[in-house]
């Protein structure tokens, strides 16, 4: 039961009932005959996923062929080209449908004509054999969908007037190719696993492969925008363009053939970004959507509220709270922004938050959620693949530092709301605490997570269990999951998902690219020339360049890229592994909220109505602490629970304090309003009590005392309210 039953538990804060339209991207479709068909593709495309991870497993080629192939054609079908040339940019007469239809029909014809040249060899079994090279498919299946694509993809652009309230019949033949492709290469996938990248690969082959990148690469600009489209682009060139460059960068060059089959293999689209959003990301965003579908997902944030909404600041506080759990889950922060920052970012504008104060809270907050401990938003399985260190041991490991962020987060708006005499809201406008506290069993689909996690189940078999949980406990509502309920949240798990099957296997390109050009290994080299064997300038360089990677990317696909290329530098320098990817990672996931490009702080100021810059800075001081963490932990192992109990309690203890003191120099806000002298003492003793000895503590404790018996003295509630702003 949830806090929406306003004669139960108290007055509603989430409305009531599912919109009769459904959102793709920068569209609605009505409800109709498409929407069904569309509705049924996405269910079955969530079920077969679920069904393979749990029943029947297939060949991990064929299965991820799918899952890429299948998420690209509903991609194309769900999320119109708007990017360019939208309806809304300037008033264009419609062009004429059947002027439409013939401007499309090339396109439409080569790709319908190899579609059913890959077709034909199923039904024939003629191409498994290609020795004589007859049935290669060059001029009826690889040239044809080559250009096919293109030409569509370009109408798609440059057509005025497209009507993209509904799905276009560009976007449906480009999901036609999106399967050729799948078709061909899962058809070709016992062949093309011995001459992918070498000089046996047929024209065909590449020429599928080349169709496959370049459908990718306009899927991800849909749906994530252009940033990783223009650093997979400038990756993909550097591959032919390397004979010609100077140091490093230098390499041998690599022929279309041997670069686009090695690309469309397990060393590149097909490897680890893809296997983990196939199996892990997939599975967890499909119980975010069984906690929406069944309405259990509300009951956390009414719950926040009613712990935190009536003290000052609340709303803020329940948005570090809610965003942060519901981000743990879904993956994605700039998508998490828009989910619960619809509530909580008008109710903080609400109490006294300023616009760009309040949309930084939620961006810093739903961040944070992708290092927060079990899921990570599905960071802790990607780099437990990667590394090999057991995920029980990263998710441990990532306790301290996730509570260490959180607790950053929760002090700045606290003395926010203090600094300016903010109040919560009204306690007759909150769910009730008593009534929300009895239905407290609507958390058993996280508490079964987490101690499936622990008692060493699969990663797929305890995410399962936690959506079939997430259904069950429904049952104990009056919003019970029946059969209805169940397909709808495989719809909207498919729709949630699709961004991160497109970001991944963009991401995989990248990957793949590194690993043919041998990029990495070079850059790694560099990075310890750079440094001089010192590691402290080494993480240095290691924030930049894993702040720069992750702009504009997802933080799947930005650690993914980073740990690629700076990982292996760094251990090198002998920094332990753990240490040096969970480094890397932070640093990915807080470009989010690092200006000049925070997508999850633009997504933000978008509900706040506020300037985007100014709530990326202001994202970035909420979330500074995520800046310092990274270095804590490389100097005091113990923050990731590497030490005895003592020297673990210390850390924590003397960090917590830092944090504090941290947050209070970001408000200039101390028992008072702080001069700029003492700030500068108040960062001193901060860092001080981050650094962890006892030397440092000792003085950064002393300068805190110091400060606040200066204020004690000196400051008189009549100076503290003539100093606010």
């Amino acid at each position: 039961m949830t806090a929406t039953e306003k004669d139960d538990a108290g007055p509603a804060l989430i409305a009531d009932g599912v919109d009769a339209e459904i959102y793709t991207g920068n569209q609605r479709i009505p409800i109709g005959t498409t929407h069904l068909v569309i509705a049924g593709l996405c269910v079955l495309y969530t079920m077969f996923h679920v069904g393979v991870m749990n029943l029947y497993p297939l060949e991990p080629w064929v299965y991820r062929l799918i899952h890429v192939g299948g998420g690209l054609a509903l991609a194309f079908t769900l999320f119109s080209s708007g990017m360019f040339n939208a309806d809304t940019q300037a008033p264009q007469q419609r062009m004429a449908q059947r002027s439409y239809i013939m401007l499309l029909a090339p396109g439409a014809v080569a790709v319908t004509l190899a579609l059913l040249t890959v077709i034909s060899f199923y039904l024939s079994d003629a191409g498994i054999s290609q020795a004589s090279g007859k049935t290669d498919g060059v001029w009826s299946f690889g040239y044809p969908l080559v250009a096919g694509s293109i030409w569509l993809m370009v109408m798609g652009w440059v057509v005025p007037g497209r009507d993209r309230s509904r799905i276009d019949l560009a976007d449906v033949f480009l999901a036609l190719a999106a399967v050729a492709v799948a078709l061909y290469i899962i058809y070709h996938a016992p062949l093309l696993r011995l001459r992918a990248g070498t000089g046996l690969a047929k024209d065909a082959d590449m020429l599928a492969a080349l169709a496959g990148v370049i459908l990718i690469l306009e899927a991800t600009r849909r749906l994530a925008g252009l940033a990783l489209v223009l650093i997979a682009a400038v990756f993909i060139i550097y591959s032919f363009v390397g004979p010609w460059l100077p140091g490093i960068l230098q390499h041998r060059g690599y022929s279309m053939s041997r670069f686009f089959t090695y690309i469309y293999t397990d060393q590149g689209i097909l490897g680890p970004t893809t296997a983990i959003s196939s199996t892990y990301i997939i599975l967890f965003v499909v119980f975010a959507a069984f906690l929406q579908a069944s309405r259990v997902g509300e009951y956390f944030v009414n719950f926040a509220f009613a712990a935190a909404g009536g003290q000052r600041g609340g709303p803020a506080k329940v948005a570090v709270f809610g965003s942060g759990l519901m981000g743990m889950i879904n993956g994605t922060s700039a998508g998490n922004v828009v989910a619960t920052g619809s509530l909580t970012i008008p109710l903080m504008k609400r109490v006294g938050y300023k616009p760009q104060t309040a949309a930084a809270v939620e961006a810093a907050a739903s961040s944070g959620g992708q290092i927060l401990p079990p899921i990570m938003g599905a960071g802790a399985f990607i780099m437990s693949e990667i590394t090999g260190i057991p995920y029980s041991e990263i998710v441990i490991a990532a306790i301290i530092p996730a509570l260490l962020y959180f607790a950053s987060v929760f002090f700045n708006v606290d003395i926010y709301a203090q600094k300016f005499g903010m109040k919560g809201l009204p306690r007759e406008e909150l769910p009730q605490f008593k009534k929300l506290a009895k239905q407290v069993y609507l958390f058993l689909p996280i508490i079964i997570l987490i101690t499936a996690l622990f008692l060493n189940y699969s990663v797929i078999r305890a995410g399962t269990l936690a959506m079939a949980s997430a259904a069950v406990v429904s049952w104990l509502t009056p919003y019970k999951m029946g059969t209805r309920s169940i397909l709808y949240a495989f719809e909207i798990a498919t729709k949630m998902s699709l961004q991160l099957v497109a970001v991944c296997a963009a991401a995989g390109i990248i990957v793949g690219v590194i690993a043919l050009t041998g990029i990495g290994t070079r850059f790694s080299s560099l990075l310890l020339g750079l440094a001089d064997q010192n590691q402290v300038v080494a993480l240095f360089f290691a924030m930049i360049v894993s702040i720069i990677l992750g702009m504009g990317m997802p933080t799947t696909a930005a650690y993914a890229v980073a740990a690629s290329v700076i990982a292996p530098g760094l251990i090198q320098m002998g920094i332990e592994p753990l240490t040096a990817h969970f480094f890397i990672f932070y640093f990915a996931v807080m470009s989010a909220i690092t200006p000049p490009v925070a997508l999850a702080a633009y997504a933000g100021a978008a509900i706040s109505q506020s300037d985007p810059m100014k709530t990326s800075v202001e994202s970035f001081k909420m979330g500074l602490a995520a800046f310092v963490v990274p270095f804590m932990f490389f100097t005091s192992p113990a923050l990731l629970m590497q030490g005895t109990g003592g020297e673990i309690a210390h850390v924590v203890i003397s960090a917590g304090f830092g944090i504090f003191l941290l947050s209070s120099t970001v408000q200039g806000w101390y028992f008072g309003k702080l001069s700029t002298i003492l700030r500068i003492v108040l960062l001193a003793a901060a860092m001080g009590m981050i650094e962890g000895g006892w030397i440092t503590d000792g003085i950064g404790l002393a300068a805190a005392i110091f400060v606040w018996a200066l204020q004690k003295k000196f400051v008189t509630p009549k100076t503290m309210a003539r100093g606010l702003d």
